[in-house]
């Protein structure tokens, strides 16, 4: 069994095909998507069923989804409908409008029930997944003593919703505050941020933001003495809210630490 962690497709259903293609995951393997399925590419619509329909998946709330549903929570509130159209609603628009009325409804609920974060243990490694970050600031001081799936739930339970939707700076410029001197502690991996962005905000990133080609790419960040010389923050939104030419959707296992990228593509 593997474990997966993608995020940030923004819309652009053929790449996820062609990626879930290449990776073809068995069905016992675990998929976690760290939200914003929607707004920006051409088909959202036909993304958020795919991860709807992805066995074993495991889909959080984006801060796009968040905007969504805001808006139909009152349609009638102009801030709302602001918020989602300055940032990019018209492809979702235009795609649940095409719905028939029982899968809007369907998909609807559904997107409602996203969870904010999910954790994970892999070869003794425990992992936050989040889609933006946390406040390290509200991290307790005193993080020693033996990691649990209850002890990261304390942790997240301390975090303010709309930081675990929509923080940057303050998330990827400090260390986190679970891995001690010792790099002992869970990693956070999140999305949300293009990973290019990191170049002027983020604590010790591990490499460029851009490979070979121009494209972002999986940026892994904080290794310090405070971290035991470990990574605490890993960046795996690379891009594909900026499309063809900047963008790539990357699937990154857990196991291994094997990154599989697919590029956006001229005119998707």
């Amino acid at each position: 069994m593997a474990t997966y962690v993608f995020s940030d497709v923004h819309g652009h259903f053929r790449t996820l095909d062609r990626l879930l293609e290449r990776v073809s995951p068995s069905s016992e393997d675990r998929i976690y998507m760290l939200g914003d399925m929607i707004d920006r590419g051409p088909d959202p619509m036909s993304v958020v069923r795919m991860c709807h329909d992805l066995p074993n998946t495991c889909v959080l709330m984006g801060n796009h989804e968040d905007l969504m549903l805001s808006f139909y929570a009152d349609p009638n509130d102009p801030l709302a409908r602001m918020n989602w159209e300055i940032n990019g609603a018209g492809p979702t628009q235009d795609g649940l409008h095409a719905l028939d009325a029982s899968e809007r409804v369907e998909l609807a609920r559904w997107l409602f029930t996203l969870p904010l974060y999910a954790t994970c243990e892999v070869d003794g490694q425990w992992y936050l997944l989040v889609h933006a970050g946390i406040d390290p600031r509200r991290v307790p001081e005193d993080m020693s003593g033996p990691w649990t799936e209850q002890r990261l739930d304390d942790v997240v339970q301390n975090q303010y919703r709309d930081d675990l939707m929509w923080i940057r700076e303050d998330f990827w410029g400090y260390p986190s505050g679970l891995v001690d001197e010792h790099g002992e502690g869970p990693i956070i991996i999140a999305g949300h941020t293009p990973t290019r962005y990191l170049d002027t905000m983020a604590d010790r990133p591990d490499r460029l933001s851009s490979d070979e080609n121009g494209l972002c790419r999986m940026v892994r960040v904080g290794a310090c003495e405070k971290t035991g010389g470990v990574a605490d923050r890993w960046d795996i939104d690379c891009g594909c809210a900026g499309g063809y030419g900047f963008g790539q959707l990357l699937m990154l296992r857990l196991d291994d630490s094997e990154e599989i990228y697919e590029p956006v593509r001229e005119g998707e």
